[in-house]
């Protein structure tokens, strides 16, 4: 296992110091200019449309597709995942995570609007697609797509999950019941038979009420947030001043780049947002709008949503409390000990409910993505047998998790997701221009006071796509 994390420490140094950091900087930074700060620029205009009905009844809307992509995105990353660059990388990791959302959002827009273009539609009439589809048809490599399907398929039923029942086991250390040998495997036992059960559909009140009860936890953890922050105001000055001071204090990050404040501000805050990765566009594809930008604006606005808001929340709520970060707390037990010292022995009672609904809603919202790659790869609805073996993987997948170690969990889960950003931000960019072309659209129609309707003979793709034309 030593061996093993290792190896696994060591590609992943290699990957975000020396190759995605500029692959998603520079990737971000290109489509941001592109689009000509589309992210800023119809931030108002994503508001609307995300409210917008289908054109087709009964269809997904642009709105339950960005609960699908917000549920992956917001999960035990936008907790423990910020504890942990806070505790691991300083105050400053703070200030590379709102860049990596902010300039993320042009990636999310390019990548989401694509997947609108590409998308195919299903027997039903409805609609499916993702990284493998727009990279397959535009690219015309077939190859390539497999190999992002396969790097998808790894990271979402491997990785991610094992990463989100590991963090939702550590948030029990705190309590005086939790052993280090026995309670990992009980709680890992506990959450791979639920999940398992959902997946094999006899879980519906189970997923019902945990989907009921995600919104209104996320609402009240911004609630108690704001209310930490607020009653330490004095406190919040300083913590400004060390987030940017630190954030550029570049003898500190070049004496040791692999654990400073830019390379977890940027993992941490890729692992949250997930901008460019090419998860999102999974679900983007599903939507039924009249446009393909309505679908892209949407998608960057679960960045936002995610990291400038969610990520920033828990930043406030730690650094706001008084508790000074350390390494030897670093995750689930920093932020229990941050909303202890203000809320008494409720604040990690109140953490543990919001990790098991975030974490469990997570993990649903993975294997929508996975019934997905599985289609692509397979080129055909899975059978029953095939999928009833494929879910015992992997909820065995869930067991192993939550009894690993933190470094080893976090740094596969970093290199899985780099590996996809490594295939799909290349790809976007040798397809982007059909993105801006589309963007130009749709902004035409809305000066002319229309309600912006796409046609594939606008970007050249008549007959060439299964909706459009």
């Amino acid at each position: 296992m030593n061996l093993a994390n290792d190896i696994v420490n060591a590609i992943s140094g290699f990957m975000y110091s020396k190759l995605l950091i500029f692959i998603l900087l520079g990737g971000g930074l290109y489509f941001t200019i592109a689009t000509k700060f589309v992210q800023l620029r119809l931030f108002g205009e994503s508001l609307k449309v995300v409210m917008e009905k289908p054109t087709t009844k009964g269809s997904i809307s642009s709105f339950q597709a960005l609960m699908v992509s917000t549920a992956s995105r917001v999960g035990t990353g936008n907790i423990v995942g910020v504890s942990t660059a806070i505790c691991l990388g300083g105050y400053g990791a703070v200030f590379w995570m709102w860049l990596i959302a902010l300039i993320g959002g042009g990636s999310a827009f390019i990548e989401s609007t694509l997947a609108q273009i590409y998308k195919k539609r299903d027997p039903e009439g409805g609609s499916y697609g993702g990284p493998a589809y727009y990279i397959e048809q535009g690219l015309k490599s077939p190859a390539i797509a497999t190999a992002f399907a396969l790097s998808m398929l790894f990271t979402y039923a491997g990785g991610f999950n094992m990463l989100a029942s590991y963090n939702l086991q550590s948030t029990f250390s705190v309590y005086s019941f939790y052993n280090p040998s026995t309670t990992p495997v009980i709680i890992g036992a506990i959450l791979a038979i639920t999940v398992g059960y959902c997946l094999m559909g006899g879980g519906k009140r189970i997923v019902a009420a945990t989907s009921t009860l995600v919104p209104i936890m996320g609402c009240l953890y911004v609630i108690v947030a704001l209310y930490i922050t607020l009653t330490h105001l004095s406190l919040l000055p300083g913590v400004l001043g060390r987030i940017f001071t630190e954030a550029f204090d570049t003898k500190a990050i070049f004496a040791g780049f692999s654990g400073s404040c830019v390379m977890y501000g940027i993992k941490r805050g890729l692992f949250s947002n997930e901008a460019g990765v090419g998860s999102a566009p999974n679900a983007a594809a599903a939507a039924d709008v009249s446009h393909p930008v309505k679908q892209g604006l949407v998608q960057m606005l679960s960045v936002f949503i995610d990291t400038l808001l969610l990520c920033t929340c828990t930043a406030m709520m730690c650094l706001c409390s008084g508790i000074v970060p350390d390494p030897k707390m670093a995750g689930a037990p920093y932020v229990q000990a941050s909303v202890q010292a203000t809320l008494g022995s409720f604040g990690p009672i109140f953490i543990t409910i919001s990790m098991v609904l975030f974490a469990f809603t997570t993990l649903l919202g993975n294997f929508y993505y996975v019934d997905n790659l599985l289609i692509y790869l397979l080129k055909r609805i899975p059978s029953k047998q095939f999928m009833f073996r494929f879910r015992i993987v992997a909820s065995l997948i869930i067991f192993f998790g939550a009894v690993l170690s933190l470094d080893f969990v976090w740094n596969l889960a970093d290199v899985l997701m780099g590996v996809m950003a490594i295939i799909n931000i290349p790809s976007i960019l040798m397809l982007h221009t059909c993105s801006i072309k589309c963007l130009d659209d749709y902004c035409a129609q809305k000066a002319e006071g229309k309600n912006p309707v796409f046609k594939a003979s606008t970007v050249g793709l008549q007959g060439k796509v299964d909706f459009w034309n």
